[in-house]
């Protein structure tokens, strides 16, 4: 009753004071260790790798009795008696049903892997996927450190954004040795140098401005997300002004979780995503900047209809609260509708529809379990809390997206690319409405995918690390020209 209570206050957003918090890798736990309650209550039975032993295996996707979340839980909790599964609801509560699901859909996975072979192209090899055959082309697989971001400016020339702080030129297919000098000190950590945009109508006189988001720190070692705007003069960012910055008092210990995506809608609004900064309960306090969506006027100052610009205490900037690691942002092309993708803890990644106002769950709700195998809440749903489009359990560490709007993949027309770190792979999702109706990985294990954009010379980029490199998909059978001296000027 007391959590039921507090969800539904905070789903209200009252305004609370937003008060340091010390960074910690997960929520209080409401449990056991999930593994080790497997092995305690259930191996003897369904095998320690779940592939079955005196019951069936967990791991073949046949269920009996359902094999969606609720069946599987509900076989959990009150077990099936007559075909000798126990009942389990007195021996694990709530939250440690919900977290052996996972646990189970984690193996289920796993054995789905080693007995899949997925894409993994390497440049000049042709893949054929189910709508389209296409090749990879590398653009540059040398001298990059960690690559964040790309962006193209109109005169073909490529911004990179590199995490330990530096903003590298690609030009005419080369990377220029130097980087560009006066752009700000980062914080490191997941944090850095993280997403570059340029300004739309970049060409016309007094709308050439490139803005960063980035790890800002304070001189006690405290660090938030901030953006930043400069130009492009002789090689240096200059003319900086800061778009957003948060209070000294909002920022947070750490190096986890900074978000953080850039984008602008039609209008020339800029929207931006902070993550949560591994604080718990930020994300549901409308004073703190953190695991919130914001939206500005491209120089930084509110937006008149912004969703919470006249509720006292609350931050001006905020357009959407209660996520977690939001590192993905586009526009649906059809529909308008601002997509968005989210970490989730273990499990419970989240593909989203973002509208103003609207609280998104977390640490409220979540799909998930913290990373130490304990579980977090048995809540995925909460009044006054929205739904995830689709969920990835396990994890698949996603990251950017971007709805596809270019004319050399036809077959690809407004679909919705995915990429992963953890996962190392490249999703296309089908759209239609506010649904996901398919989805297919592309390739998988030749990087983590940390950006991916759809080109001007209508390829579509992915920036990956480990190894670090730009490589472009291409459809086979098309002799591709390089795309940094092709784009009309």
């Amino acid at each position: 009753m007391a959590l039921t209570s507090l969800s539904r206050r905070l789903a209200l957003c009252t305004v609370a004071i937003c008060v340091p918090v010390f960074a910690q890798q997960n929520p209080p736990s409401k449990g056991r260790n999930i593994p080790e309650l497997y092995t305690e209550k259930c191996a003897s039975c369904h095998g320690a790798n779940m592939e079955g032993g005196s019951a069936s295996g967990l791991v073949d996707s046949r269920w009996k009795y359902g094999g969606d979340d609720a069946s599987v839980a509900r076989s959990i909790r009150d077990g099936h008696v007559d075909a000798g599964m126990p009942a389990m609801r007195e021996q694990l509560n709530g939250p440690e049903i919900r977290g052996m699901v996972i646990y189970i859909r984690e193996k289920d996975a796993a054995y789905e892997r080693e007995h899949t072979k997925y894409n993994s192209p390497t440049p000049g090899l042709t893949v054929q996927s189910e709508k389209q055959a296409f090749k990879l082309e590398s653009v540059i697989d040398t001298g990059l450190d960690t690559p964040w971001a790309v962006a193209f400016l109109p005169d073909g020339r490529m911004l990179v954004t590199e995490r330990p702080g530096r903003l590298r030129m690609i030009e005419n297919g080369r990377l220029l040795p130097e980087p560009v000098r006066g752009t700000p000190a980062v914080y490191g950590g997941e944090g850095g140098l993280l997403d570059v945009v340029i300004q739309p109508n970049y060409s016309k006189p007094g709308h050439d401005w490139i803005y960063l988001s980035y790890g800002d720190k304070t001189p006690g070692g405290l660090a938030m997300t901030a953006v930043i705007r400069g130009r492009l003069r002789d090689g240096a960012f200059v003319d900086q002004q800061q778009i957003f910055k948060a209070d000294p008092a909002n920022y947070r210990v750490g190096g986890q979780r900074f978000g953080s995506r850039l984008l602008f809608d039609r209008k020339g609004h800029l929207f931006f995503s902070i993550g949560d900064r591994a604080a718990p309960g930020d994300e549901q306090d409308l004073s703190c900047p953190n695991g919130k969506m914001h939206r500005v006027n491209d120089d930084g100052s509110v937006p008149k209809d912004n969703p919470f610009v006249h509720r006292p205490g609350a931050l001006a900037t905020i357009w959407s609260y209660g996520h977690r690691n939001p590192q993905g942002l586009s526009f649906d092309p059809v529909t308008g509708d601002l997509w968005e993708s989210e970490h989730g803890p273990r499990g419970g990644d989240e593909l989203n529809i973002v509208h103003p106002g609207h609280n998104y769950g977390w640490p409220l709700t979540t799909y998930g379990m913290n990373y130490d195998g304990t579980p977090i809440t048995d809540h995925t749903t909460l009044e006054g809390t929205d739904q995830p489009v689709t969920t990835w359990v396990p994890s698949i560490a996603a990251s950017p997206i971007t709805f596809y709007t270019g004319s050399r993949f036809a077959a690809w027309k407004n679909n919705l690319f995915v990429g992963a770190l953890a996962g190392q792979e490249l999703r296309r999702l089908e759209i239609s409405g506010h649904s996901v109706t398919h989805q297919e990985i592309l390739f998988k294990g030749i990087g983590r995918v940390r950006d991916v954009i759809d080109g001007p010379d209508g390829y579509l980029y992915v920036v990956l690390n480990e190894p670090n490199r730009i490589v472009r998909l291409v459809p086979a059978g098309h002799e591709s020209v390089n795309a940094i001296s092709s784009v009309v000027k």
